[in-house]
């Protein structure tokens, strides 16, 4: 059997093989696919003024989604938008400055904002001066906290800017940046259709550093095809080596029923099961031998980093973005298919342009579906979210915070959580669920048993990836 452990993390290939299954990755409860076309603009401005009734006065979070692309990437699973016309970036621009508006009003004198995040598709599709154009606008509606305070990043491809327009990004407001890099070995390049050379990637980190980025993050996927464990490897050696304080590695999905890029994508070219064990076991192993410090999923970070001093506070959290340093924060998201999160309940955009324009023309935020949580779902939410940021749950807090009796109200979720606790991955008592530094690999597995929809709804799995 093999097992390594490596700072708080431990890798059971055996256990691993066993429960690897299709789930959710938790980035809201209930998940995305759970949300009803019933619920619509009114439901969220009803959200937005019990906000203001209670006197909210919480910080609020943003995001913006940029679709544009310049070309596809064929394993991208993303909500994008491939075309050379950056014309229609113009026009999308303008619609966005004005759900912007909307939002901006709906939230006048509780829209402090401490975090905002632009991603895509790829941000920088935007010239230097339409992001001018987006961050003034912004700062018309919302009021930022200072630079010190404030979580202000932006997706990049390196293939897409100069170091030049990395320092103007620094001085539009930016102090956080993530770059995609996947790989950089060249055979899979090619056969993903993203040709990025290591030199133009480290001279993006390098003008990011230069421009005092307050953090720089790489994107990692593991799984592409024609890539190995060596390929892997020297990979891993040159991103640690370039020192960024945060590196996100992904399980590549192949969903091509689902995202129609991916069948361009050969299946006699993917690495088999067992070596995508492999490299997820070196990745562990690598990065935290470094120095890394594992958060969970996919995520590692410098013991430095803000992310990892949120999760040593108790302060982690995980959105839509992944994980987040900012957990009392509401989520106010504009562009097409962006998801909000607001008091209790969460939305979804239309995800075509010609449906948003549609919206906005006729004065209507563009909200296409979402769900109002009702007691339960806050419950559970609750619990997951822990779970997936802590690794631990103090049964006393939630019974504290909500009007029930753990072990009555969870009975079910207890005995099914046992067969997790016989293989090592939980300890269970009367005060704690905790997950072992060898279930946090496997956290979503765990989390997926207080997941009341997949126990009362049937499971699609082709609708989600595998947990590992």
């Amino acid at each position: 059997m093999q097992v390594s452990e490596s700072r708080g993390v431990e890798f059971d290939a055996q256990l691993i093989r066993k429960l690897n299954k299709s789930g959710p990755r938790y980035t809201s409860y209930p998940t995305a696919d759970r949300f009803v076309d019933s619920f619509g603009y009114r439901d969220y401005l009803q959200a937005a003024a019990a906000l203001r009734t209670r006197g909210s006065r919480n910080p609020l979070s943003l995001y913006l989604h940029i679709p544009f692309c310049d070309t596809v990437c064929y394993y991208c699973a993303c909500n994008k938008i491939v075309t050379k016309n950056h014309e229609k970036a113009a026009t999308y621009l303008s619609y966005l400055k004005r759900e912007i508006e909307m939002q901006g009003q709906l939230f006048a004198g509780m829209n402090q904002v401490e975090q905002l995040h632009l991603g895509g598709g790829t941000p920088t599709y935007f010239s230097d001066s339409q992001m001018g154009e987006l961050l003034a606008h912004l700062r018309r509606w919302f009021q930022f906290a200072p630079d010190d305070v404030g979580e202000y990043s932006i997706e990049v491809d390196p293939r897409t800017v100069t170091p030049e327009r990395v320092h103007s990004l620094r001085r539009q407001g930016f102090n956080r940046i993530s770059l995609g890099v996947q790989d950089f070995d060249p055979e899979v390049q090619k056969a993903v259709n993203r040709i990025q050379s290591e030199s133009e990637t480290l001279a993006i980190i390098d003008a990011a550093r230069d421009a005092n980025f307050r953090s720089i993050s790489i994107d990692l996927i593991y799984g592409l095809p024609k890539q190995n464990v060596m390929s892997m490897a020297q990979t891993l050696a040159k991103v640690v080596s370039a020192r960024p304080d945060r590196i996100a590695i992904y399980n590549y999905a192949h969903l091509p029923h689902v995202f129609k890029p991916q069948r361009r994508i050969l299946d006699s070219e993917l690495p088999s099961a067992e070596s995508k064990l492999d490299m997820l076991a070196l990745c562990i192993r690598h990065l935290t031998n470094a120095g890394y410090v594992y958060i969970g999923m996919d995520h590692f970070a410098l013991p430095t980093d803000d992310l990892a001093v949120a999760q040593r506070q108790g302060r982690l959290h995980r959105n839509f973005q992944g994980y987040s340093t900012h957990a009392d924060s509401d989520l106010v998201s504009c562009g097409i298919s962006a998801i909000s999160a607001v008091a209790a309940t969460y939305s979804q955009n239309v995800k075509t342009l010609d449906a948003y324009y549609e919206h906005l023309d006729n004065n209507e935020l563009p909200i296409a579906r979402g769900i109002k949580l009702n007691m339960d779902d806050a419950l559970r939410r609750v619990i997951i979210q822990m779970l997936m940021c802590n690794f631990e749950l103090s049964i006393s807090s939630i019974e504290a915070a909500y009007p029930i009796t753990f072990a009555t109200y969870f009975t079910s979720e207890l005995a099914a959580l046992q067969t997790f606790a016989d293989d090592g991955l939980l300890a269970i008592d009367d005060e704690w669920l905790s997950v072992t530094p060898k279930g946090r690999l496997l956290v979503r597995n765990i989390c997926m048993v207080f997941d009341r929809y997949l126990a009362t709804k049937q499971e699609q799995p082709l609708r989600y990836s595998k947990t590992i």
